[in-house]
């Protein structure tokens, strides 16, 4: 099946029956890895946590969990496969703000990492993304390999950050998936 009749079939998807090679078994572990990372970290949290800034730039740590769900659709939807299912809601540019429920967006951030998962089952590493990032990665990211390895970086990056906030919050350190 496509990546793109695998984007249009809904927003449940089941792993590629055929396994996958090493090489994009352990990107999709790695990457599986950061992802439980940030679920875990802010495990935990009531809905006022969830959304109440601690840090001077005014993010929220649902607003950080909403921004990963936008960066996986950006680049496994519509860097890697030049096509994306439309949001679920008007795209209101509120950079790591949110005012949706927690609840709707973790299913969104796990919706857009289980499309990300078919994406990168679906295709060869070397598939060359059919659109290209504005700024300067849009020049350094040439194949999906590229897009696996830049959002392991975010989503690390990210749980970095989510985990320094939940101490700030309530002193929580050392959280992640067990």
């Amino acid at each position: 099946m496509s990546a793109r009749r695998l984007l249009a079939s809904g927003s449940r998807f089941r792993r590629r029956a055929a396994p996958v090679d090493d090489e994009t078994r352990a990107f999709l572990e790695f990457l599986a890895w950061q992802r439980a990372s940030v679920l875990a970290i802010i495990d935990g949290l009531d809905e006022e946590a969830l959304m109440t800034s601690v840090l001077p730039s005014g993010w929220t740590p649902l607003g950080l969990v909403e921004h990963l769900g936008h960066a996986e659709r950006h680049w496994f939807q519509e860097i890697a496969t030049g096509s994306a299912v439309p949001l679920p809601w008007p795209d209101d540019n509120t950079p790591l703000i949110t005012s949706r429920p927690p609840s709707v967006v973790l299913e969104f951030y796990r919706d857009q990492c289980a499309r990300s998962d078919a994406i990168v089952a679906a295709l060869p590493l070397s598939s060359p993304p059919r659109a290209r990032h504005p700024g300067y990665l849009g020049d350094q990211i040439t194949d999906l390999r590229g897009v696996i390895l830049h959002m392991i970086e975010e989503t690390a990056r990210h749980a970095g950050h989510l985990d320094i906030v939940r101490e700030l919050i309530d002193g929580k350190t050392g959280l992640g998936p067990r």
